[in-house]
């Protein structure tokens, strides 16, 4: 059997881990020293713009596949 992979889906779910543990506590952290409100206004914010990303991206993807010619019929 090859090693190799072994090791190396080891090693990424173990330098995952560690990377995840240290991102929540220093979130935690920072949320001692955040105003709630400006928390929540900056997710709004960023709910907002990937709404519109999401809403611009099928819109291209629909008009570039009219434009080739695709059949985006449902039935």
């Amino acid at each position: 059997m090859n090693w190799v992979p072994i090791v190396f889906a080891t090693f990424k779910v173990v330098a995952l881990g560690v990377a995840m543990y240290f991102a929540v506590k220093w979130h935690y952290d920072q949320g001692d020293k955040r105003d709630w409100r400006a928390s929540l206004r900056a997710g709004g914010k960023m709910i907002a713009a990937f709404l519109l990303t999401l809403i611009v991206v099928g819109l291209i993807a629909f008009v570039v596949s009219r434009m080739l010619g695709l059949d985006l019929n449902l039935s």
